[in-house]
């Protein structure tokens, strides 16, 4: 029985890794379309901004309305539709040719995007004994590093001989075979044990989130899930940019941000052997508050060897506090509102998401500092981790509701 649990259980993670790595792949490769596009199309800050920013638009209506459908049709149903809608929607803005065009696609991935990442974890968090959930989350949103990984592979080989279209196109095809996967995949337990009469409506789903009850949990997260999302997608969105206008050449950004991005596995490794043994809460914090410290000196390096180590420490603490924010979020909730409630403070961070993106290089147009820009991102880091260390309650291990 043992032996088959643990075969079910890798082949889960396997199955929804692979999504969430297409996902990655796919996130991680806009960053340097951003750059690419700006020569093709001749594209302003502000316009390439916009990109990223519509992107997470997508997300968060995405992890919205997603994570009240989850409570209602089924994790696997929802993992299935995001998923599809995902991969197509990626495909398509291959052929994209005018700047509008690409954002209304953008928009569409988004919400598969969007929609997909606390939905899947959650049907993970729901599927593995309590002593081991922390641990597998982490390792799913591990995921996400390798498929960085290979975005920026795709991205340094691909993108300078045969074009952006081809990096698309290649981020697409794999994410359809991840969909024929899912289609056998069971859903959770935990979900299927809910009778049907028990599921609430969802406007009684959105009441019961923000009942006195959830409020201060609801409220950390929420917090918690702005600041982390406002910062990442600022700061690695712009990487490549950044690096350019730090004075490198865009291959030669492409090189550096690779580098920066191999430290994302063993940040994901760390806190995945660490959050079953310190906690949620150390994790986070410790995690969160290397983060901010990072982006700082990230910021006002005047060096290429300070630049290339703040980078690495940003990549290896940023990714292994998503991997802790992913384990903490559905282990809050009863079953009856588990994914309406991660989709709904997924959904407010994606605001950040929006904001961050477009705030450098308005930030930038204004002559602010590149340093200046990177403070910003500390600070909000900083406050997402005083939010857990003063309102949140540890879950180690914590059977769900």
């Amino acid at each position: 029985m043992k032996k088959t649990q643990e075969i079910s259980e890798k082949k889960l993670l396997g199955i929804a890794g692979l999504g969430w790595m297409f996902d990655a792949m796919d996130v991680g490769i806009l960053s340097f379309i951003i750059a690419a596009l700006q020569v093709d199309w001749n594209l302003t800050g502000k316009e390439m901004g916009w990109i990223g920013s519509v992107n997470s638009i997508g997300m968060a209506v995405g992890a919205f309305v997603f994570g009240l459908l989850a409570d209602r049709i089924g994790r696997k149903n929802v993992f299935i539709i995001t998923l599809l809608l995902f991969s197509v929607g990626s495909g398509v803005s291959a052929m994209a040719t005018t700047l509008s065009f690409f954002l209304l696609l953008r928009f569409f991935i988004g919400m598969g995007l969007g929609g997909e990442l606390p939905v899947a974890s959650t049907l993970v968090a729901e599927s593995v004994p309590a002593e081991k959930r922390g641990r597998v989350v982490v390792l799913l949103e591990s995921f996400w590093a390798a498929g960085w990984l290979v975005a920026a592979l795709i991205s340094y080989f691909v993108i300078p001989k045969f074009g952006w279209q081809m990096a698309l196109i290649l981020s697409a095809l794999p994410a359809l075979y991840a969909l024929y996967l899912r289609m056998n995949l069971p859903d959770s337990p935990r979900y299927l044990a809910v009778e049907k009469k028990e599921r609430l409506t969802i406007k009684e789903s959105i009441a019961e989130v923000w009942s006195r009850e959830h409020f201060k949990k609801t409220a950390m997260l929420w917090i918690l899930w702005f600041s982390v999302v406002f910062s990442y997608y600022g700061m690695f969105l712009w990487l490549p940019s950044v690096m350019v206008m730090k004075g490198f050449t865009l291959i030669k950004s492409f090189q550096y941000v690779l580098i920066m991005t191999l430290a994302q596995l063993p940040g994901y490794f760390t806190a995945a052997w660490l959050i079953e043994r310190a906690g949620r809460k150390f994790v986070l914090v410790v995690y969160l508050i290397g983060t901010a410290l990072s982006a700082y000196f990230f910021g006002t390096a005047d060096s290429l060897a300070l630049l290339i180590t703040a980078g690495v420490l940003l990549s290896f603490f940023n990714l292994g506090a998503w991997g802790a924010l992913y384990a903490y979020t559905p282990e809050q909730y009863p079953t009856t509102i588990r994914g309406s409630s991660a989709g709904m403070a997924a959904s407010f961070g994606r605001i950040g998401g929006i904001i961050g993106p477009l705030m450098v290089p308005y930030l930038s147009a204004q002559n602010l500092s590149i340093t200046a820009i990177f403070t910003i991102f500390c600070i909000a880091i900083l406050i997402g981790a005083a939010a857990v260390f003063f309102w949140g309650t540890e879950t180690k291990q914590k059977e769900l509701a």
